[in-house]
């Protein structure tokens, strides 16, 4: 295979998967697409102007061998749908396991489990704050999950961290092919002076917490405008 046609291919691969999985008649999330679309759509454009900076920046960058040429500002089009086609995966997860059990088992544990990742995250990303990536990655899900606590109160997170533990072996399959784990030069490469160069093979550990943050930005949005639509159907009949 041409290797100009593996992130591509990486894309394809994720989007088909998700797509098969979503014909199923048990989970039919067609029904919740004009929410989740919003979830979708804002956390898309947030996480695509994060790279772009990033990339501006050299902290992030692409190896031209890996993509057809296309670029969308300084991103690779693989990049952008690679972006979009994991936050719709995430949703579609997070739907499917709600669908799947009743039961939310870390729903007892959801407020602890919060609270230690928000205490490590901030001492980290504080400490470490001159590192743009590790600052950037732990800062930023710190004060989201803290924002969520504290102000939104979810009741759904123990569901989110379910999700995250089922989809953490395919993250790190398919981080490991984007990060030259199988190549000899990553699709996206890293400037190690800006993370902590602590890597799971060849996968930064930032980016297990910007794998969080892009998972749990959109299912709060999305559950946040269930929220919204149904009270304020009940306020109005």
């Amino acid at each position: 295979m041409n290797p100009k046609y593996l992130s591509l291919l990486i894309d394809l691969v994720l989007l088909s998967t998700v797509v098969l999985a979503s014909l199923h008649p048990k989970f039919p999330f067609y029904k919740h697409w004009k929410k989740a679309g919003a979830g979708l759509l804002l956390t898309t454009i947030f996480f695509v102007l994060w790279i772009e900076l990033f990339t501006q920046l050299g902290i992030w960058s692409f190896d031209e061998r890996y993509t057809i040429g296309i670029q969308i500002g300084w991103l690779p089009l693989e990049e952008v749908l690679f972006v979009m086609i994991s936050i719709y995966t995430g949703m579609f997860v997070y739907f499917a396991l709600n669908q799947l059990s009743e039961k939310d088992r870390l729903f007892p544990h959801q407020e602890i489990i919060s609270s230690i990742l928000i205490v490590v995250l901030l001492i980290a990303g504080l400490y470490h704050k001159e590192k743009i990536y590790t600052g950037a990655a732990f800062l930023l899900l710190a004060v989201f999950l803290a924002f969520q606590m504290l102000k939104l109160r979810p009741r759904y997170m123990g569901r989110f961290y379910s999700t995250f533990g089922v989809l953490f072996i395919p993250f790190l399959i398919v981080e490991a092919f984007r990060t030259g784990a199988f190549t000899d030069s990553g699709i996206i490469r890293y400037d190690d002076a800006q993370n902590l160069s602590i890597r799971l093979g060849t996968i930064p550990l930032e980016n297990i917490c910007f794998a969080l943050l892009i998972l749990v930005m959109p299912i709060t949005i999305w559950e946040w405008l269930e929220d919204y639509f149904y009270y304020r159907g009940r306020a109005n009949n």
